[in-house]
């Protein structure tokens, strides 16, 4: 069995604060805040790295965050393998408002990469690959680098016959998707920027994947918030009904469902089960005010709690 490899080429930290409710002008006394890791592919390996299962973290970091992103995934017994680059690694605060039940993201762009750090990357990423099992990429980029390197690096790793998960928005989305990789996980609004017009219900979900596999042979994981999800594969289509659990945080809620999408691979397991595993860790973030934060035996409580059916029900 080979490993899990994630690339993480804007690394960043969050801290999430969780207040009563949002009021502009005001001074606002937050009940908790949480600094945790984030990152898509870097909360991958987190996710993963509670629930008892290692990885090889890859990408780029910079300066005293980067460090601290460093030292939080290898509390979690990650491998971490980051290219030094200039700049720094995100800061990112998360306002979880308790009042509206919506969370506001407030990023910055403070990385900063050249050629010769993606080439440095890429003798990496080509050295991982040979002992590794799947990988998992994906995010933002630096503003430096150009939405075409997900083409080539999906297209690396594809050539070398280990399957991708990949997980962005526009306009990284599209250019990761002309290299066919294995699996993407659009939320409605990520989807409906791709295909360039609004969704609407379940059925237009299921139009709009079952194109996206047609096109390009991936299978297509719509996460649909409080309204469940709808996976599109070649040979079918099932809906995964929402579990009802309370709602602290929605940060890396979709990189819980990542990771199980990821950890089943790695086991040799059916979709099916990638399902879920991935939707049980979901809805154990979403219960703790960290991104990507989750408590291992609340995920293994829920795992047998999610249900898989048919599109459409027969």
């Amino acid at each position: 069995m080979g490993r899990i490899v994630t690339l993480t080429a804007n690394t960043t930290i969050d801290q999430t604060l969780v207040i009563p409710r949002y009021a502009s002008g005001t001074t606002i006394r937050a009940k908790r805040s949480v600094v945790s890791i984030g990152g898509k592919p870097t909360d991958v390996s987190y996710i993963l790295g509670e629930m008892g299962v290692g990885s090889l973290a890859l990408g780029f970091a910079a300066d005293t965050a980067g460090l601290r992103a460093k030292q939080i995934l290898e509390s979690r017994s990650v491998e971490v393998d980051f290219i030094e680059v200039d700049g720094e690694t995100r800061m990112n605060v998360l306002i979880a408002d308790e009042g509206s039940g919506t969370q506001t993201t407030i990023t910055t762009d403070t990385l900063i990469v050249s050629e010769a750090h993606v080439t440095a990357l890429d003798a990496r990423l080509d050295r991982a690959l040979n002992d590794a099992a799947c990988v998992m990429l994906g995010g933002t980029l630096p503003s430096t680098l150009s939405p075409s390197l997900y083409t080539r690096w999906i297209g690396l790793i594809r050539a070398r016959g280990v399957p991708v998960l990949f997980d962005a928005d526009q306009p990284n989305l599209a250019a990761g998707l002309e290299a066919r990789p294995d699996f993407i996980k659009p939320n409605r609004d990520e989807l409906s920027r791709l295909i360039g017009r609004p969704i609407s219900g379940l059925a237009d979900v299921y139009s709009a994947a079952r194109d996206l596999v047609t096109r390009f042979g991936t299978t297509v994981v719509a996460t649909l918030g409080a309204g469940g999800a709808l996976a599109v594969h070649r040979d079918g289509a099932w809906f995964v009904p929402p579990l009802d659990v309370p709602v602290v945080s929605a940060g890396g809620a979709g990189d819980g469902v990542m990771a199980g999408l990821t950890e089943s691979i790695w086991r040799g397991e059916p979709l099916e089960m990638g399902l879920r595993r991935g939707f049980a860790y979901a809805a154990a973030v979403v219960q703790q005010a960290g991104t990507a934060q989750l408590e291992r035996r609340e995920a293994e409580r829920l795992l047998p709690l999610v249900q898989i059916e048919p599109y459409p029900a027969v």
